[in-house]
């Protein structure tokens, strides 16, 4: 049976930066020490969006999902960068805490570049398996079965690069005054999250590129792919249960896409704020 890909149609968890929810009343422990009254509720929104984030890593559904909780968090933290108190708070932070900040939020936009060229790639192997399997072509699909396989290997790679970002940021020597210190910390927790985020997406895709192998890989006298070609009908039914695979994926990788393409520019516009106020030091 063709396994089944959870998807969502759109992105709930998509506030622009501009607007100011409001919270419920549970929602206001995130109580700065340091930063004046106005900033609660934008505290407190980001370590809500920081806790979903860190939720859905450990319990990866809907890729969509994931994506539209990282693509929250960091409209939330670009409120949180738009405040003058906090701007002020990275500038007096310490250099070194600074350029570790930076390096971790271009880690993490490199990383989703990366992440859009494999699903890019992806994408087109499915797609020539799809018309391999449908011409009953089966020297064309092995070829695209190891092309995806070379894709699933970099989504892999990706994930363990992203893991091993995760605890970069939380590695911050920080310092100086209390506001400088909780600005920075968020900045780094923000980090740390999206990066398990990252990696449990990336393994998430993975796997379902690899499990779509294994369907096509289950059929009978897989070593020549006879079971595209004989017209008989247990092997039939093979080949249908695997054109609904692939389409399934084919289907998820496209709302993949776009979802990819919002958490890539999030994370380069987190990355322009942080280098905007790092050069206004200077």
């Amino acid at each position: 049976m063709a396994p089944s890909f959870a998807r969502s149609i759109s992105f709930p968890l998509n506030p622009s930066r501009s607007s100011k929810p409001r919270m419920a009343a549970s929602a206001y422990h995130a109580r700065s020490v340091s930063l004046p009254c106005h900033s609660h509720t934008i505290l407190a929104h980001l370590h809500t969006h920081i806790r979903a984030v860190r939720a859905w890593a450990q319990d990866p559904t809907s890729v969509a999902s994931g994506l539209a909780h990282v693509d929250a968090l960091h409209a939330a933290l670009g409120d949180l960068l738009d405040l003058p108190e906090a701007q002020a708070a990275l500038s007096g932070a310490a250099s070194s805490s600074n350029d570790r900040l930076l390096d971790a939020f271009l880690r993490l936009a490199d990383a989703h570049g990366s992440f859009q060229e494999a699903v890019v790639e992806l994408k087109q192997d499915v797609a020539e398996a799809l018309a391999a399997v449908r011409r009953h072509d089966g020297a064309r699909l092995a070829s695209a079965l190891r092309s995806q396989r070379k894709a699933g290997k970099e989504l892999v790679r990706l994930a363990a690069a992203a893991r091993d970002g995760a605890s970069r940021p939380s590695r911050l020597g920080l310092g100086g005054s209390a506001a400088e210190v909780e600005v920075a910390g968020l900045l780094a927790e923000a980090a740390a999250a999206t990066a398990s985020a990252s990696a449990a997406l990336f393994n998430t895709v993975a796997a379902m590129s690899a499990s779509v192998s294994a369907a096509a890989c289950s059929c009978k006298r897989t070593a020549a792919l006879m079971c595209l070609i004989k017209k008989v009908s247990e092997e039939e039914k093979e080949t249908m249960a695997l054109m609904e695979t692939l389409e399934e994926l084919e289907e998820c990788i496209g709302e993949l896409e776009s979802g990819s393409d919002k958490v890539f520019r999030s994370l380069v516009q987190t990355r322009v704020a942080l280098l905007n106020i790092h050069t206004q030091i200077f």
